[in-house]
């Protein structure tokens, strides 16, 4: 008979801490639900109170003088390349009429 009363006993003490644990989980969970919904809540609402900031394109500040100065650094740079790249034809037309005379215009590729 001990036995079946020992068993017993263990058996309504294992209930009870598995009850004991198993609430305290369940309110722990509940409470952290809670908590995570307000902080949700908040982050939510606060970032219709935080202003936006300007866009990056209007934080440039507009500079015509500036901007007219790298047109002209832009175009006088073109110009160097293209005379470099008509200077290079040119010495090659009077390569080849150097070397093969007669006409020595490129042919179209």
């Amino acid at each position: 008979m001990s036995f079946l009363v020992g068993t017993a006993s263990g058996a309504l003490v294992a209930g009870g801490v598995y009850y004991g644990f198993s609430a305290m989980m369940s309110s722990r969970t509940g409470q952290h639900q809670s908590d995570m919904h307000n902080l949700s809540q908040r982050l939510v609402n606060a970032a219709a109170d935080i202003p936006t900031p300007v866009p990056a394109a209007q934080r440039i500040p507009q500079k015509p003088f500036m901007a007219m100065i790298q047109q002209k650094w832009n175009s006088q740079i073109d110009a160097l390349f293209r005379g470099t790249r008509d200077l290079d034809q040119q010495v090659e037309d009077w390569g080849r009429r150097t070397l093969y005379g007669g006409d020595a215009s490129r042919k179209s590729q």
